[in-house]
């Protein structure tokens, strides 16, 4: 019992409900914007975009705005990378090369620059879903309508110096040089990551499983934690997390909604997300697989029930992977603490 209230721990809130609002607007104002202007083709773009938001949620306006800064610039490289790739007409395995690619280099990046959220998993899940999306937009307008939104994004970030209430010092934060140790455990956790990602999508692609980069995605949340139980935890948060999610979204999807009320529940699913993601990780993924799963629908109408079964397939192979990476790499530190021979020996 004392390992389960460990994993199911609401862990204490701080002023969650700030974060949460901003990455709400962030997200509903340019996808009802696109909407009006009948451009539900650049759904996609500003979706992601608008990812920029979740970065930096607590920390001091002048550094907020350089973690977003830093975190935009990257979200618009990868987009740009996917919609390039997009024209190539990548089949699953180009998906699969290409995410692992953006995995381990996505993770060297924000691990160089300091982003938290650590890793990955959202530029995983932007270069995949971009590039796999037929018909695309012109570049140009996809990543105008990306520039615009995580624009829109830093701005809302910075609202609260127009309040006294909530205004913080302008000082510049300290950002002290990396050891060489601190150095190479950025590059191991690039590796991990693309390790992980890559191994999750040939599985997926070789089963025949649609929507194979929700496998790297799902692969990918288990490499996040201090220690090995809490990783693991992770990944069991993960898949417990997604189904009640699955259940949530067939009430949504099953019924029909016009896209206006799928933006709607994205913005109030965004806002679920960031009130809990901190604080309890198998709770936000009950609001976060209907936030993925109607984001997916916005962009690209297919069968409600495909993709419900697409993503708890997917998410069970790839927490799966995950956890059994961490485990990998957790007995080759002991063996080579202990001296003994490792199997890579």
């Amino acid at each position: 019992m004392t390992h389960l209230q460990e994993m199911f721990r609401m862990g204490p809130a701080h002023n969650d409900h700030h974060a949460a609002v901003r990455c709400a607007v962030g997200i509903g104002l340019p996808l009802l914007l696109v909407l009006f202007l009948g451009r539900i083709d650049l759904a996609i773009f500003a979706s992601f975009g608008a990812f920029t938001g979740i970065y930096g949620r607590n920390e001091p306006h002048r550094q907020r705005l350089g973690h977003q800064g830093r975190a935009g610039a990257l979200m618009l490289a990868v987009i740009l990378a996917a919609a390039l790739c997009a024209r190539l007409d990548l089949d699953a395995w180009g998906t699969v090369v290409g995410t692992t690619l953006v995995a381990g280099l996505g993770t060297v990046a924000t691990g160089f620059w300091r982003l938290r959220p650590a890793g990955s998993l959202f530029h995983i899940f932007a270069f995949a879903a971009i590039s796999s999306v037929p018909n695309q937009p012109p570049v140009w307008q996809g990543m105008l309508t990306a520039v615009l939104t995580v624009s829109f994004s830093i701005l809302i970030g910075q609202s609260g110096m127009f309040l006294r209430k909530y205004r913080t010092a302008w000082d510049k934060p300290a950002r002290p040089r990396f050891s060489a140790a601190q150095r190479r455990f950025i590059y191991l956790d690039g590796l991990q990551y693309a390790v992980a990602a890559s191994l999750a999508g040939s599985i997926a692609t070789l089963l025949g499983i649609g929507h194979n980069y929700w496998a790297m995605v799902a692969a990918t949340v288990p490499l996040v934690g201090q220690t090995v139980r809490h990783r693991v935890y992770r990944g069991l948060q993960r898949i417990l997390g997604t189904f009640g999610g699955l259940l949530l979204t067939a009430l949504i999807l099953l019924p029909g909604l016009e896209p206006w009320q799928m933006v709607l529940v994205i913005a109030a699913c965004q806002f679920g997300a960031e009130m809990f993601i901190a604080r309890q990780y198998a709770l936000a993924q009950v609001v976060v697989t209907p936030l993925a799963l109607v984001s997916t629908e916005l962009a690209h109408p297919s069968n409600p029930m495909h993709l419900l079964q697409d993503r708890g397939i997917e998410t069970l192979i790839g927490a799966a992977v995950g956890m059994a990476v961490v485990l990998a790499m957790h007995l080759r530190r002991k063996h080579l603490r202990s001296g003994a021979p490792g199997p890579l020996n």
